[in-house]
């Protein structure tokens, strides 16, 4: 590897893709399409070459947040169907079109601006209608008493001029949840989800794809599947459930040990002085800091692998560097790589010291952390994100 590179990088494995989206598809059974979300750079990973390889693999359809990452798709060459799942202006219309992306309408209002839009681009815009079963968040309200309000609202939306709805969705809250509440909850989402979709079908209003499952939801109740299912983190082979279907984490985040260094008993070490030396130690600095997506949450508690062993963090991590409690590992030397998540060193359990999610952890690896692509163990391509 070039010295540029040899500071901070993650390794991408396509391979665990592959394994994941076959594993996925058995789950959910042959007749439901595949959606693979894309968004947020494939949650850090790289969506272009995860969206290539899904797309290769025989995915049907990609889910993006907005239209730069629907553009980034298009130049990449991808030409599956594409679900615009977040919040689009109306003035982004002609463009949503002009890249052939499929736009979620979350509300009668949303739908009459996409519709005036798409009349005057003097065309048809693809949309997805979005069911608000619970989340509260986007969609067309389905609690009980705003259902009948809704039912007349999506009505209307389907028949506007300039909007060819092809499909109906809704979003689960708790899916991912074992708890027996957490479970009813997303049962009750699912019959709303259902009693819509019936009770639109009565007025004559039907839909070619309806969808419902993501990570929680493909892991816990495949038969939700319906006409598509979504799965989000566990593609990555992450994320607290991944494990119960055998996926694999596909990014391995490195760093190299740049110095050792030895310090007398009571030496405090990084900002704070949160961290003290009880003994002679031996402490290694690492290129690779919050900076890089390294969360300072993650201070004083979390380690690195080593061939040799865990080295813990010590003391505050930095902007650009941390640095390591090598004293019970002699083996460690200055240029040695070291795992900072991965197949040793599992981002879930990072995530659970940092009081959050791995999905957030991964979608922070920095963009100036090269990423490196590997396809039946050999390298096939790597990036940079940084303007050259």
């Amino acid at each position: 590897m070039e010295s540029t590179l040899k500071r901070t990088w993650a390794e991408i494995d396509l391979d665990a893709l592959e394994h994941n989206y076959h594993a996925l598809r058995r789950q959910m059974g042959p007749d439901s399409r595949f959606l693979g979300v894309v968004k947020a750079d494939a949650y850090g990973h790289g969506a272009i070459e995860a969206a290539r390889t899904l797309e290769e693999l025989g995915a049907e359809y990609l889910a993006i947040s907005n239209i730069d990452e629907a553009r980034e798709l298009r130049l990449a060459g991808i030409r599956l169907p594409i679900l615009q799942l977040g919040l689009t202006p109306a003035d982004q219309t002609a463009a949503v079109m002009a890249n052939n992306v499929t736009q979620a309408v979350w509300s009668e209002a949303a739908a009459e601006d996409f519709s005036r839009e798409a009349v005057r681009a003097g065309g048809r815009m693809k949309a997805h209608i979005k069911l608000d079963t619970g989340m509260s968040r986007l969609g067309f309200q389905c609690d009980e008493h705003r259902f009948e309000d809704s039912l007349e609202a999506v009505c209307r939306t389907c028949a506007l001029p300039g909007l060819e709805v092809e499909g109906i969705f809704t979003h689960f809250a708790v899916s991912d949840e074992s708890e027996e509440s957490c479970r009813e909850y997303t049962r009750l989402q699912h019959r709303r989800f259902e009693e819509m979709i019936r009770r639109l079908e009565e007025r004559g209003v039907t839909f070619a794809i309806r969808h419902c499952a993501n990570s929680g939801a493909t892991v816990s109740y495949p038969q939700f599947a319906h006409d598509m299912f979504r799965p989000g983190i566990i593609t990555y082979g992450i994320g607290d459930q991944a494990a119960l279907l055998g996926l694999r984490p596909m990014m391995t985040l490195k760093t190299v040990i740049g110095v050792v260094k030895e310090y007398d008993p009571d030496t405090t070490i990084s900002y704070g002085r949160t961290f003290r030396a009880g003994r002679p130690s031996r402490v290694g600095v690492l290129p690779i800091g919050y900076a890089d997506g390294l969360h300072r949450a993650l201070s004083n508690k979390w380690r690195v692998w080593t061939p040799h062993g865990m080295a813990p963090i010590a003391g505050r991590i930095c902007m650009d560097m941390c640095m390591i409690d090598l004293t019970d590992l002699p083996g460690v030397q200055a240029g040695d790589e070291v795992e900072v998540y991965g197949p040793h060193n599992s981002v879930n359990d990072a995530a659970h010291l940092a009081g959050t999610i791995s999905y957030e952890l991964t979608c922070a690896v920095s963009k100036r952390v090269p990423r490196i692509y590997y396809r039946h163990g050999k390298e096939i391509a790597r990036e940079l994100l940084l303007r050259g």
